[in-house]
């Protein structure tokens, strides 16, 4: 085996890892693909020549691919919130695509897209990673403490800021969550045990058939209007929104809805269905369940 062979034998090893980071900081499985060609590209002409340590140099390669993709995402982005969805990459699939996203969990996805270029990839590299902050400063430009300072203000927007007591969002979450499942599952009984029975569903026309109400009162109508928009059930997923647990609809990790609850004791009193782009961008949203390091 020449050293060429040896090489792509290497990097091949390392590809899984490598598309993983790649993933998270560009939110789109073509995108990250290209991304790591593009290191693979380096390397090859590189040819390993003065390479101490392979698994670090090809994640800071990558890393700044992507930093540099982000930067000029940032510079010419021009889809709001709710806006059409673009069409997938060569090579980035609805299925595959949608195998990815749930692995990485749609509500970071969406959190994500929030953030600094640089924000993001100190956060991926740092909390989903494990890389340390010395490397990270050197990918993105910044100083040690200006590299920690990027991660931690990401880790921040991350996990927001529960605008209730731990044991009582604990009870809305186990709320909202019964609810998704009733709605998923089309089950009219149990949507109508989990609903007040004054309920009131507010929901911006965009997001509904030509005909229906954009407000419902009382849980019968509430939970018949439920049901027949159950299949929308199936992309939503539980997340922080202003505080609060509610549920977002973010296909490929894109927000395209936000659902957001009044629970009062063990039953939804109201819930609002967001979806104008520029109502969902003055949202706060977060996740309920920091990911663990990779």
């Amino acid at each position: 085996m020449d050293r060429h062979d040896e090489l792509a034998a290497e990097f091949e090893a390392r590809r899984a890892r490598l598309r993983a980071i790649a993933y998270r900081m560009l939110g789109s499985a073509g995108d990250a693909e290209d991304a790591v060609q593009e290191a693979w590209l380096r390397l090859s002409r590189a040819g390993g020549t003065g390479i101490g340590n392979l698994t670090a140099w090809l994640t800071t390669v990558v890393s700044r691919i992507c930093l540099d993709l982000l930067r000029a995402r940032t510079a010419h982005r021009e889809e709001p919130y709710g806006g059409q969805l673009p069409e997938p990459a060569a090579g980035d699939g609805p299925e595959e695509e949608a195998v990815l996203a749930e692995s990485v969990g749609l509500a970071l996805l969406v959190v994500l897209e929030t953030l600094s270029p640089a924000e993001r990839v100190a956060f991926v590299l740092h909390d989903l990673f494990g890389v340390p902050f010395e490397r990270i400063a050197a990918i993105t430009d910044r100083s040690l403490p200006a590299a920690k300072k990027l991660a931690s203000r990401a880790r921040h927007k991350v996990r927001g800021t529960p605008a209730l007591p731990a044991a009582e969002q604990d009870r809305h979450r186990g709320v909202v969550e019964a609810f998704l499942a009733a709605a998923r599952g089309g089950d009219l009984g149990a949507l109508l045990g989990l609903l007040a029975p004054d309920v009131v569903r507010h929901a911006d026309p965009a997001t509904l058939p030509p005909g229906v109400a954009a407000e419902l009162r009382g849980a019968r109508a509430v939970a018949e209007g439920t049901v027949l928009l159950r299949e929308r059930a199936r992309l939503a997923v539980p997340a922080l929104v202003d505080g609060r647990v509610g549920l977002v609809v973010a296909p490929r990790g894109r927000l395209r809805y936000v659902l957001r609850f009044t629970v009062e004791g063990d039953r939804v009193a109201a819930y609002e269905v967001v979806a104008d782009p520029v109502r969902l961008g003055r949202l706060e949203v977060a996740v309920l369940d920091v990911p663990a390091t990779v």
